[in-house]
């Protein structure tokens, strides 16, 4: 008890860090308590984040802060409107195909099962394809139902999903307009002796305006240069499969793996084995190794390089706890709790030894 009193004493007797941790647990209180309702808010401050690089390049170039704000905000609607009218429904379209079309193939890939214990009767048994196959029935069985109670609760997701158009348009503009008044506002409320709070959101912030805008221009590029490619190599589906491969980047190390499953069936189902499907492979490994190697350390020089455990634990944890906001911001979340561990006060002759370990 007294160790712990003494460790207590040692760490929270700092002003700074009592502030620091209050604003922490205020930070996760919101985000946890009122993250449902203050979703559209959380949106549109992402996004006027992601907007503000674009309206900063603007004023550099001799543009108002008003003019700069109204032409990027054009352009983000403009954007929008794409994605809503041409993007999504190709996608939508798309996957209402496959999903049309999935017995077919399912019963294509079963023919091809049957016949493996006849050409591999040491590797594999009837009752091991057996199991496999009512595995399989059951999965499918559950997604069925999955489908079905998800179309009879559509009507107030896509009601929620129009509120949502609306409201976070709007929010944007005006987070863009009146930043530096929202900010002034802000501030207010905090105390003035800050220096602790400040070293973690200069170094922090920077890395997560680094990560969060390369992130979303690698997802654009990844995927449409995927879409692109699959198209001229004649695949079936390659908007969905073009998306599927642009949100991959968004799970280092396991994304891009996992991908490769649908795109590898879909390629054999349509080409089989040959040299079409050879095709396909290639080009997508080649996609990823531009990626991996040319593109990331383009987009990311400047963002810490954060332990692949590292990484692979915060998806985890994040995406457990938001979903695909925990996920896509999982590597931010985790440089934040990096900046405030290298900021938070530690006992110097214990630390030394870890560092030259």
């Amino acid at each position: 008890m007294e160790l712990l009193k003494n460790w207590f004493k040692r760490y929270f007797s700092d002003p700074q860090v009592v502030i620091l941790g209050v604003m922490l647990l205020i930070g996760l209180f919101i985000v946890i308590g009122l993250g449902k309702w203050l979703a559209p808010m959380f949106a549109a401050i992402i996004i006027a984040y992601l907007l503000e690089a674009l309206v900063v390049k603007l004023q550099r170039i001799g543009l108002p802060r008003m003019p700069s704000v109204i032409v990027v905000f054009l352009g983000f609607v403009a954007l929008l409107i794409f994605l809503l009218f041409v993007v999504i429904p190709r996608i939508s379209r798309q996957l209402t195909q496959l999903v049309q079309q999935l017995p077919e193939y399912l019963a294509k890939g079963q023919v091809v099962l049957t016949e493996l214990p006849a050409r591999y009767p040491q590797l594999i048994s009837d009752e091991q394809i057996d199991a496999v196959a009512t595995a399989i029935s059951q999965e499918l069985g559950n997604a069925g139902q999955l489908l079905l109670s998800w179309s009879l609760a559509s009507l107030p997701v896509l009601m929620a999903l129009a509120v949502f158009l609306v409201l976070v348009p709007v929010l944007v503009f005006f987070l863009m307009k009146d930043k530096d008044k929202m900010i002034v506002w802000f501030v207010g409320f905090l105390p003035r002796d800050r220096s602790l709070v400040n070293t973690v959101w200069v170094e922090a912030e920077t890395q997560i305006a680094n990560y969060v805008r390369g992130k979303v221009l690698e997802i654009f590029i990844v995927g449409s240069v995927t879409y692109v490619t699959f198209i001229l190599l004649d695949l079936q589906y390659a908007a969905l499969l073009g998306a599927l491969t642009g949100f991959s980047v968004l799970i280092p190390y396991i994304g891009a793996a996992i991908v490769t499953l649908p795109i590898a069936a879909l390629a054999w189902i349509q080409f089989g084995w040959g040299f079409e499907f050879g095709q396909i492979i290639i080009a997508y490994g080649i996609i990823q190794a531009i990626d991996g190697n040319v593109l990331v350390p383009l987009l990311f020089s400047e963002v810490v390089n954060l332990h692949p455990v590292a990484i692979i634990l915060a998806i985890l944890v994040f995406g457990g706890l938001w979903g695909f906001w925990g996920i896509f911001f999982a590597i931010p979340l985790a440089t934040l709790v990096h900046a405030v561990l290298r900021a938070w006060p530690r006992d110097v002759a214990n630390a030394e030894p870890a560092a030259d370990a």
